[in-house]
């Protein structure tokens, strides 16, 4: 009975990793992958002709030949494809050029290691080498029927299944009633039941989010319940016990080495022969060395097929858990990306814009509900032609150990714009490539993988390697359908207060009410009202001048607000800070006469005196700016549930302030409180930096 649910789940599992695979894709795969693949298969299949000659002599007396080869060849060369992509995303380097190259060598791995498993299969089923024959072709015309018959109906589901919306039940069902079919009619063509949904899986089409969405249906059941218990009844049939004596673990450690030496050598030497430098080559050999669960199926089906005895079952086994726990801990030794020397100057939006330079800026978004407002304050951004604007738009994708969550990293190697597609719908395709064609704003799109416990890592390296003078984050709390402000969850709330810790440049978090309204604008649409509310102090100072930038658009009304305290003894603030903030309302007047700025001062005495100014001002705002630590009086604005925005940022953010204005928070970079400027931002080095774990498509929209 336990064989049974789980040899159902595996069966399961199998259409999945089909729907993994792209055969578009790995078309498309360029000509290192497919090198480094072959060898990876080549050489350890070789010197698996030499283990499964000592194992026949030893301990498996009486296999055949020929099926024993092609099981261990396989079991030897083949490369986990989930677990490396795990293991990738653990060490940060899945969407680094390491990490896409050993994806797609191991995307096309997989799919010739499975064609030489069914081969293993039909050799072990007949003495006879016409049956095997039969079987073969029997098999080619399946899948041919495959191709001709159902992957048109599949396609047919996925043209009927709306952009967005899920899958129709009877969708789904008829999906899993394929697959139990499939399988069936392989099984009884004698190769094995996995085949048949390892091929459904790769017929349905990739296009949208189908494939995706019907991964969210299988997966939850089958990675909690059905794979469990192909675990147990695995190690139910795995008994170490049965390694016993010095010819046993000899034996144990010569197919170690042989999968070591095979897989790991064969894959560096063809690493560099293509110009790999030497540590990524190390590196690429230990990656494409991962065994797993597809290692398990390969070696239970031969024992089922009475090709592998128990010892050399348990032997296997042990070897590819060995060979998958020793690669994390050898990738880090080995690999550390070259970092960046270039030199880290601005890290102000006050320094960047005060001179005719290049001003970088990085906007992080989650959901595509955030993009209409990201493309609104990057058009709001642009300032004059004479200092460029240069936005990287960063796609926050939180990995989880969902294979849905892997499989949508793995299409991003190829296409931004396809991954995004994927994830949002068209709505984000059309919008960024609207904002292209019509903004003279230079967008480059970057996407950033990885857990939540780590987020902060990924924007704060990004920032660091790109040299931008300001991040903007989403406030984790968001806008509602009855236009109240709700949570999305704690882990993004200490994403951005890390951030805000420990990042090397300004930062802006943006609480927004639905900046731009529900649709991206282009440059000749910017009509906005803008408010500083300006205190005094470093954070204030910033949100000044990147107000000030934003005046420059045409389309920006701008109104700075200084509210200072009837009784300045109140406000603790040093000579240096009184002078500072002068200086910076001095530059604000200078520009009255050639941008759109309106500056007030008001003399306020206590909470309500503010309170009632602010929410009079929210009636025709669009975007308030507020610094995060403002030079004000400790009473206003205490009781917050938003530390992370500060006294005045946390008042336009909760539920006691009502208006449809968003609030932009900003906080100035602090050499002297970040742990990466005092090393190395001022030296310009990044020796201790983390490998960006992001990938960056330069070029521009097509």
């Amino acid at each position: 009975m336990l064989d049974t649910v789980a040899n159902i789940g595996l069966l399961f599992f199998l259409f999945l990793m089909g729907l993994e695979i792209d055969i578009r894709a790995i078309r498309r795969t360029g000509k290192s992958a497919l090198v480094i693949a072959f060898a990876g298969i080549q050489v350890p299949f070789m010197l698996s002709i030499g283990t499964s000659l000592v194992l026949r002599s030893t301990i498996i007396k009486g296999a055949r030949q020929g099926p024993l080869d092609v099981f261990i060849g396989v079991a030897l060369s083949i490369t986990a494809f989930p677990v490396l992509a795990r293991i990738l995303a653990e060490l940060k380097l899945l969407t680094t050029e390491l990490g896409r190259l050993a994806m797609s060598a191991a995307a096309l791995n997989d799919v010739a290691a499975w064609i030489l498993l069914a081969l293993a299969i039909a050799l072990s089923g007949s003495g006879s080498p016409l049956v095997s024959v039969w079987v073969l072709l029997s098999a080619a015309a399946f899948i041919a029927f495959l191709a001709i018959a159902i992957r048109p109906i599949l396609a047919w589901m996925v043209q009927m299944s709306p952009e967005g919306e899920p899958i129709r039940e009877i969708y789904v069902c008829g999906i899993f009633l394929i697959v139990l079919v499939a399988g069936f009619v392989t099984d009884a063509i004698g190769i094995h039941a996995l085949f048949g949904a390892f091929m459904i899986g790769i017929m349905v089409p990739k296009e949208g989010s189908f494939a995706r969405l019907l991964t969210e249906k299988v997966e939850d059941l089958v990675s909690s319940l059905f794979l469990p218990l192909y675990f147990v009844s695995s190690g139910l049939k795995t008994n170490v016990a049965t390694i016993s004596g010095a010819k046993s673990w000899a034996l144990l450690v010569l197919v170690i080495i042989n999968a070591c030496v095979g897989k790991i050598v064969g894959t560096v030497l063809v690493s560099l022969l293509v110009r790999i430098p030497v540590r990524e080559a190390i590196a690429m050999g230990f990656l494409m060395n991962t065994k797993g669960l597809v290692e398990l199926i390969v070696l239970n089906i031969g024992r089922d097929r009475k090709v592998l005895n128990d010892e050399a079952f348990a032997i296997l086994v042990l070897m590819a858990l060995f060979t998958t726990f020793i690669t994390s801990p050898i990738v880090m030794a080995v690999y550390k990306p070259a970092p960046p020397m270039a030199p880290y100057k601005h890290h102000t939006v006050e320094c960047a814009t005060g001179m005719d330079s290049e001003f970088r800026v990085m906007a992080c978004f989650y959901t595509n509900r955030s993009i209409p407002s990201v493309i609104s304050l990057i058009e709001s951004s642009r300032g004059t032609k004479l200092r460029r604007l240069k936005v990287y738009a960063m796609h926050l994708v939180e990995l989880s150990e969902r294979r849905s969550s892997i499989s949508m990293v793995h299409t991003a190697r190829f296409n931004w714009l396809s991954f995004w597609r994927r994830r949002g719908g068209k709505m984000v395709e059309v919008a960024f490539k609207a904002n292209q064609k019509l903004s003279p704003v230079s967008l480059r799109p970057i996407t950033a993988v990885s857990h939540s416990s780590s987020m902060h890592d990924d924007i704060i390296t990004c920032a660091f390697n790109k040299r931008v003078a300001l991040i903007i984050l989403p406030s984790h709390r968001m806008l509602q359908f009855d236009g109240s402000l709700e949570s999305t969850g704690h882990a993004y709330h200490v994403v951005n207060q890390r951030v805000l810790r420990n990042s090397p440049c300004s930062v802006a978090i943006l609480v927004d009410r639905g900046f731009g309204g529900p649709a991206q604008v282009s440059a000749k649409d910017v009509n906005y009202t803008i408010c500083v509310i300006y205190f005094g102090g470093r954070d204030d100072r910033e949100a000044l001048a990147y107000a000030s930038h934003m005046a420059e658009h045409p389309g920006i009304s701008l109104t700075v607000t200084r509210f200072m305290a009837a009784n300045p003894l109140s406000v603790s603030q040093s000579s240096e800070d009184k002078t500072a903030d002068e200086m910076a309302i001095d530059a604000c007047k200078a520009k009255k006469e050639v941008t759109a700025i309106n500056y007030q001062e008001r003399v306020v005495e206590d909470h309500a005196e503010v309170a009632a100014a602010i929410k009079d001002m929210g009636r025709c705002t669009d975007l308030f700016l507020v610094g995060r630590s403002p030079s004000m009086p400790p009473p206003l604005f205490e009781n917050q549930d938003s530390p992370e925005l500060g006294p005045v940022g946390g008042y336009l953010a909760s539920e006691e302030f009502s208006s449809r204005a968003s609030t932009l928070v900003i906080k100035c970079y602090d050499p002297d409180s970040v742990p990466y400027s005092k090393q190395h931002c001022l030296e310009g080095g990044l020796s201790d930096v983390p490998a960006t774990p992001y990938q960056d498509i330069e070029a521009e929209l097509d």
